[in-house]
């Protein structure tokens, strides 16, 4: 299972479109909303999410996935489901993606240390122990970040590679008229 965390402030282009590219890959995804199903994006979209994060569970995590936005990644932050999560996916080695602001949920928890990572600008020191790429998308071990709301395709594309291989990206990709 996909967890896709959701909070009040979350950036939607990040969120909804992550979602879509990995349901057009067949993969079995959630969103979950923090504090609530009723999620408000950070410009005013309401989102119904499928889940509440008392509904989360390990059982059949394969990847976590922070939208960034503000005051989003803090919100997610906050969590201790959230927390938790990451705290599974670091220690059994699954796969943790993060675009935007909220690669810095990754640094201040010290997740990012001696890895390349991403952010949006301004927040690159707030990635803790991280090698700032330069590339829009940076994946480092089991870590996919990306740098912003224009990179999303690019990176759910990336999660899709990471997760199935390139053939099944690059289907997508075409699929959707990426160039």
């Amino acid at each position: 299972m996909i967890y896709v965390f959701l909070a009040n402030g979350s950036e939607e282009i990040e969120a909804l479109a992550s979602v879509d590219v990995l349901r057009r890959a067949e993969y079995d995804v959630k969103t979950v909303g923090v504090g609530g199903k009723r999620i408000i994006g950070s410009h005013g979209v309401e989102i119904t999410a499928d889940i509440t994060e008392a509904e989360v569970t390990t059982d059949d995590m394969e990847l976590v996935l922070l939208p960034g936005g503000m005051p989003g990644t803090l919100n997610l932050e906050k969590s201790p489901i959230v927390q938790a999560s990451l705290d599974y996916c670091v220690r059994e080695g699954k796969y943790i993606a993060a675009i935007c602001a909220a690669p810095s949920i990754l640094g201040h928890r010290g997740d990012l240390e001696g890895k390349e990572a991403i952010c949006f600008p301004g927040f690159e020191d707030q990635l803790r122990g991280a090698r700032i790429s330069s590339s829009p998308v940076c994946v480092d071990g089991k870590i996919i970040t990306g740098k912003g709301p224009g990179v999303t395709i690019e990176f759910a594309l990336q999660i899709v590679e990471q997760l199935s291989g390139k053939a099944l990206a690059e289907r997508i990709r075409a699929g959707m008229q990426c160039r």
